[in-house]
């Protein structure tokens, strides 16, 4: 599977470094996309960034084009701007032209959104991506699976971003399993 990981600036970046760690370990095709906010979030929360394959402003990259779409878009974290951009059709970075393509290719696009709370712009943004197709898949890790560690609640949304794009894990244990 050809997935684009798009770590944008949110706070919570664990999620997104976690991701594309647990997705090349199952194997998978995964390229990176880091945006300058998310560079910015990385001093202040003391983040190891993984290395990005693309630049946010590379609009050559293959997945910016229906022609050669990736199997599926993840924006993990997705700050707000990011979420706007997308629910209104901006495409001015690589990350919300390729989640436009990703939508109009009738691709996976999973948006992890990290803020809390929300306003009624932000969930009024969530509705519309949904209505396109997308996958609002908010940062927020259950507790079933009784977890010790932060690592396990990363863990577990990115388990939860993996069984939307259709990529087996084990990592956490399910519901009555």
């Amino acid at each position: 599977m050809r997935i684009l990981l798009c770590i944008t600036g949110a706070s919570g970046l664990v999620y997104g470094t976690r991701l594309a760690q647990h997705l090349r370990e199952a194997k998978q095709d995964v390229r990176i996309v880091i945006s300058s906010g998310a560079k910015e979030v990385a001093k202040a929360e003391k983040a190891v960034l993984p290395a990005p394959d693309f630049s946010e402003s590379d609009f050559s990259c293959p997945y910016a084009s229906g022609s050669n779409a990736a199997d599926a878009v993840v924006v993990c974290p997705c700050s707000l701007k990011t979420l706007g951009e997308i629910a209104h059709g901006v495409g001015s970075s690589l990350t919300t032209r390729a989640a436009e393509v990703a939508l109009k290719e009738r691709k996976k696009l999973v948006l992890v959104v990290r803020e809390t709370p929300y306003s009624l712009i932000a969930i009024e943004n969530m509705k519309l991506v949904t209505l396109a197709g997308g996958i609002i898949l908010p940062a927020s890790p259950g507790f079933y699976h009784q977890p010790q560690t932060i690592e396990q609640l990363v863990d577990f949304i990115c388990g939860k971003v993996m069984d939307q794009i259709g990529v087996e894990h084990k990592l956490f244990k399910r519901w009555k399993e």
